[in-house]
């Protein structure tokens, strides 16, 4: 009877932090979105909020629950930061008028203005990781299917 080959087999120490896919992650996650902090700073976003806003220049307006799927935040982490997008007068929260309970998330013209500063952070994000745009949606593919995997 044939026995299942340890996945792990070729590796010398399967604790060692260097060698944990969790912490690998983790590092370049803090290390990127720390690149962004400088170049949204001016625009008043943080980096969750700079998602949302992603998110709306795309596609408005969006149910809460839609965003919250969008951006991958639960509603009690999104509801926050739509109040501080909101109070900045980028995003207006409107009532569904057919049904009361349904919010929908609209962008203001300073909201859909702020998109002409944004276009200035892909390009910037790209020479500060000084990657070509190859290797790194090369990279986001390959994040993506760690999601899938992840979350399956």
């Amino acid at each position: 009877m044939p026995t299942k080959k340890d996945p792990l087999s070729g590796i010398e120490n399967p604790l060692a932090l260097d060698q944990q896919v969790c912490f690998g992650l983790a590092v370049a996650a803090r290390s990127v979105i720390a690149l962004y902090r400088p170049l949204l700073e001016p625009m008043g976003l943080t980096h969750p909020q700079y998602l949302v806003m992603l998110a709306l220049w795309e596609e408005e307006p969006l149910r809460v629950s839609e965003l919250s799927r969008k951006v991958q935040l639960d509603p009690g982490t999104l509801s926050p930061l739509l109040k501080r997008l909101e109070a900045q007068g980028y995003i207006r929260r409107e009532r569904n008028k057919l049904d009361e309970r349904s919010l929908a998330v609209v962008l203001t013209e300073r909201g859909r203005a702020l998109r002409d500063d944004a276009e200035k952070i892909p390009p910037a994000i790209v020479e500060r990781l000084d990657m070509s745009v190859d290797e790194l949606m090369e990279l986001h593919r390959r994040l993506l299917e760690v999601i899938a995997a992840a979350t399956r």
